[in-house]
């Protein structure tokens, strides 16, 4: 892929605003029990922390390798045209790894298992779900124990043949996408505790190796692939190459309205971004359209015979939805961070496509049924219905939550598993 290389100006104003903005200094949000506030909201960037690794080829080779080591973990992959989905969350940054539970900010496992009435302690047995992210955290399997520790769930290893971890050639460690993989693998575990993980490590952040990185972990047993990355839609695109012959997964991304690929693929299941909040009714939480998800028209890949929807000639995503909003966030621990390493909170799509990967695997039944979206639009009627929200501006459907299906929410978030 042709590299799009970002005015370093741009680069320190957003070090500045990220710095600035994920301080810490957002007041702590109370552990699932009151209604969130909505409107206190703030999309920003990722830490922008260094990997705190040398870099050889002497004085000039290491100045500049730590300065493209920073400006890569500062925008998580987007001087290559692609990022991944890391939303820092308004919960409290820093905790350390014996916090108790009650004390952590966020939702937890039990919220979204009780959000999405979801079969967790019980099923996923035999299923392995894949995370396909760029780079290296090198202490990933560790921080997921202390997140499955905390929230008893049981222990995922490479040991107990529960957790593997399998990479390109040429990886190395990077603390923006080492964010991305702490979320995804400590999604899955809170959705379906029960199941395997495989990590599976591009050596580049861009959709040639992220693609084949897929193509390996399915290759090793993954019966379900989550992805949290996203580019610009271009003429360019291979529809089919996004035919894995597993469900593959993709968050839409979380600059508001409009399609972004590969969730634009007709050969993949697009996860747009939910707002949840506590309530009375007989769910027990009210869920509407997070207003940073994406979703839209693609200018370029042709109509599924499976979608009906009449304002975009082509496909539309999105097919799903799930929390994705980073106010709270979710409650997620990465010990490699070098500012405020410990606990912390995340939003985005990031979240959204691991909950929705884990509960797909919760069903079972991937590799026979769900090998696109089809299955999904013709369940409709067993999700839980988005009515409310929105990603954008315009007046219809493409970017506005309404009964039945809508761009930024699909079809509807996950209601059990009769859908999936």
């Amino acid at each position: 892929m042709k590299k799009a290389w970002l005015p370093l100006g741009l680069f320190a104003a957003l070090a500045l605003a990220a710095c600035a903005q994920s301080g810490g200094g957002a007041a702590a949000v109370p552990f699932a029990g009151t209604p969130r506030d909505t409107s206190a909201l703030k999309a920003i960037p990722i830490d922008p922390s260094p990997t705190p690794a040398p870099h050889s080829g002497g004085l000039v080779g290491g100045l500049l390798g730590g300065v493209l080591g920073i400006l890569g973990d500062l925008t998580c992959g987007l001087t290559s045209g692609l990022t991944c989905h890391v939303i820092a969350g308004t919960g409290i940054a820093g905790q350390p790894a014996g916090t108790p539970a009650y004390k952590l900010s966020g939702l937890h496992p039990a919220d979204l298992q009780s959000a999405y009435a979801l079969p967790s302690p019980t099923a996923g047995a035999g299923q392995t779900v894949a995370v396909v992210l760029a780079y290296d955290d090198p202490n990933l399997e560790a921080d997921l124990g202390v997140f499955r520790k905390t929230f008893g769930l049981p222990p995922c290893t490479t040991g107990n043949g529960c957790f593997k971890k399998i990479k390109q050639s040429g990886v190395v460690a990077n603390q923006g996408w080492g964010q991305e993989a702490s979320i995804d693998v400590q999604m899955v575990s809170a959705v379906c505790p029960n199941c395997k993980i495989i990590v599976s490590e591009a050596a580049l952040p861009d959709d040639v190796a992220l693609l084949a990185a897929a193509k390996s972990a399915v290759a090793a047993g993954a019966t379900v692939v989550s992805n949290s990355y996203s580019m610009p839609e271009t003429s360019a695109e291979d529809d089919a190459a996004y035919d894995i012959g597993v469900p593959f997964v993709f968050g839409s991304g979380d600059t508001g309205a409009g399609a972004q690929w590969p969730s634009a693929s007709s050969h993949v299941i697009a996860v747009g971004g939910t707002t949840l909040t506590r309530s009375s009714n007989a769910r027990g939480w009210t869920e509407t359209v997070w207003s940073g998800s994406g979703g839209g028209c693609s200018k370029y890949v042709a109509k599924p015979a499976w979608q009906h929807d009449a304002g975009c000639a082509n496909r539309t995503a999105n097919d799903i939805a799930a929390y994705a909003d980073p106010n709270p966030g979710v409650a997620v621990y990465d010990s490699y961070l070098g500012s405020k390493p410990g606990w912390r909170t995340y939003g985005g799509t990031s979240v959204a496509a691991p909950i929705v990967a884990g509960a797909i695997a919760l069903a079972g039944n991937g590799q026979s049924v769900l090998t696109d979206a089809s299955y999904i639009y013709a369940h409709a009627g067993e999700l839980n219905a988005i009515t409310s929200g929105h990603n954008g501006s315009c007046a219809t459907y493409l970017c506005n939550a309404e009964n039945g299906y809508s761009a930024p929410a699909g079809n509807g978030s996950p209601h059990g598993i009769g859908a999936l």
